[in-house]
């Protein structure tokens, strides 16, 4: 993630999911991005959010804490979701791979980044130093 070249401004969105093991055990965090604003009830707010399963409440204020210290943003929490609403928006490779760094290291964890692009071609996928077995095209995107 750290060398990859792409056009930030194409990141439809981004998924960092933090899985701690025994992986049986389910125990993970996922941060996350939406371009477009996370779903909120009725409302759409945008802003870094992340999900959490079997993780206890303590964690989970120090995972907010985590992303509040680094990105800012008020926190809006739904079951097992909060939105850091207004908080700094990242897109590049190396930023979101540096999260995922500071994310295993801080909670034991291991990521998995996912990144789904808009209008990407074929041409920019190879040039972007993502590996090829991951780029996958998604039907009815360019």
């Amino acid at each position: 993630m750290f060398k990859s070249e792409y056009d930030p401004k194409k990141v439809l969105n981004w998924e960092i999911k933090g899985v701690r093991a025994p992986e049986d055990q389910a125990v993970f965090i996922g941060t996350f991005l939406f371009r477009d604003g996370t779903p909120h009830g009725y409302e759409s707010f945008k802003g870094i959010s992340f999900y959490y399963n079997n993780i206890k409440r303590d964690e989970v204020g120090e995972v907010t804490k985590f992303l509040k210290d680094k990105f800012g943003g008020a926190d809006k929490e739904k079951g097992e979701r909060t939105i850091l609403h207004g908080s700094k928006e990242i897109y590049s490779g190396k930023e979101i791979g540096q999260l995922a760094k500071e994310m295993e290291a801080k909670f034991n964890l291991k990521a998995i980044i996912s990144i789904e692009f808009k209008d990407i071609s074929e041409e920019e996928r190879k040039k972007s130093g993502l590996a090829d077995a991951k780029l996958l095209p998604i039907p009815g995107n360019k």
